[in-house]
C-alpha cells in the first residue's frame, strides 16, 4: 500500500501554471505580473526558491508565538532547543488553494502575509537572516507582487478529478 501511495504521489506534478507557461515560452506575464516577479526575485526568492518556490528548510519568519496553539515548531518533533519556533518553508505553488496562510493559519489573505513581511516581523534571535533587511513595498508593489504570486496557481492540476479524494470511500453503506 505504501509503495502504491508513493507511486501515486510521483504522478502529482503541478506544472501548468501561468508561471510555467512563461518559463516554457508559450505565454508572457502581464506588466503587473512581470513587475511582481522582479519584486519576488529581490525579496522572496531566498526562501521560496524557483521552480518549486520553497527551499524546504526550516526557518523563523518573525511571527509572534500563537498563545492559543502554543506551537513550538520543529522543536516539538526534534526536542532540540535550536529548533524552537522553526517552521518548514512551504511551497508557494497553488497558494490560492492552500489558505489560510502561515504555519498556524493566522492569515486568510495574501495581503496580510505581505503586510507581515513588510511591517510585522518581530525581531528575535531566531529570525531568518534573509529577513534581517527590511522589505519596503509600496501599495502598487504589493498589488504587483500578488499578481505574480497568482501566476503560480495551476487550476488544471488542482481541479483534476484523477487526483481528488475518492468520494466512494465516504459513501459506504450503513452498518459497515
Amino acid at each position: 500500500m505504501l509503495k502504491a501511495l508513493a507511486q501515486f504521489q510521483l504522478t502529482l506534478v503541478s506544472a501548468n501554471s501561468i508561471y510555467d507557461k512563461v518559463k516554457s515560452g508559450t505565454e508572457n506575464f502581464t506588466e503587473k505580473e512581470q513587475k511582481g516577479y522582479e519584486l519576488f526575485k529581490r525579496n522572496c526568492n531566498s526562501c521560496h526558491q524557483e521552480p518549486l518556490f520553497s527551499s524546504y528548510k526550516f526557518a523563523n519568519n518573525g511571527l509572534p508565538k500563537d498563545s492559543y496553539l502554543k506551537d513550538i515548531g520543529r522543536m516539538g518533533v526534534t526536542q532540540r532547543k535550536e529548533d524552537n519556533l522553526m517552521f518548514k518553508i512551504p511551497s508557494l505553488r497553488n497558494l490560492s488553494y492552500s489558505y489560510p496562510y502561515m504555519h498556524d493559519g493566522r492569515f486568510t489573505r495574501l495581503s496580510q502575509v505581505i503586510d507581515h513581511y513588510t511591517k510585522g516581523i518581530q525581531s528575535n534571535s531566531k529570525v531568518s537572516k534573509e529577513l534581517a533587511k527590511k522589505i519596503v513595498l509600496s501599495d502598487n508593489d504589493k498589488v504587483d507582487l500578488i499578481a505574480f504570486l497568482l501566476t503560480l496557481n495551476d487550476r488544471e492540476f488542482v481541479k483534476n478529478s484523477d487526483f481528488q479524494f475518492p468520494k466512494e470511500i465516504l459513501q459506504q453503506p450503513e452498518g459497515k
